[in-house]
């Protein structure tokens, strides 16, 4: 691992964030109602993931692009997975903003809005060989992806 400014762990928090800023002013119908059921633990790991997440996705040069080999399959991958977050939003704000429609699947990915994100952000860390992005992303994962799923569970009941 070595430290240093990563341009791709910049590059890949600007697209999770512009959609999230826009989504404060586009949230579901009945949002409210769904956030005051949170598991405090799964949110205890969503926050501490974010950080984690945040920080070293920036600090580490590991995610910067190096001269082509076998593991740039991984960047390529997670790249194509933060593509398909942004077509995920482009399709919500697209469409009646329900709570159905933000935790829809897109192309099979359930959950699609937490779920491609915490991938993304894994193989980045598969690509850079970074145990600790990795591990940050677990926590973020647990937290994150288990609060959508409570979400859609509650939607189906």
């Amino acid at each position: 691992m070595h430290f240093g400014f990563s341009y791709v762990g910049l590059i890949f928090l600007i697209m999770l964030t512009v959609p999230n800023i826009f989504w404060t002013k586009n949230q579901p119908k009945d949002y409210e109602r769904y956030v005051v059921n949170e598991n405090k633990i799964l949110l205890i790991f969503e926050r501490a993931g974010e950080v984690l997440v945040t920080c070293l996705a920036l600090i580490f040069s590991d995610f910067n692009i190096h001269p082509w080999s076998a593991w740039t399959l991984w960047l390529i991958t997670a790249a194509v997975l933060m593509v398909l977050y942004e077509v995920y939003w482009i399709r919500y704000f697209r469409s009646k903003k329900t709570m159905k429609d933000f935790y829809s699947s897109l192309l099979g990915v359930p959950v699609a809005g937490a779920t491609l994100p915490v991938s993304a952000f894994f193989l980045l860390g598969v690509y850079g060989k970074n145990i600790l992005l990795i591990i940050a992303v677990a926590i973020l994962g647990i937290g994150h992806i288990g609060i959508h799923l409570n979400h859609r569970k509650e939607l189906l009941l």
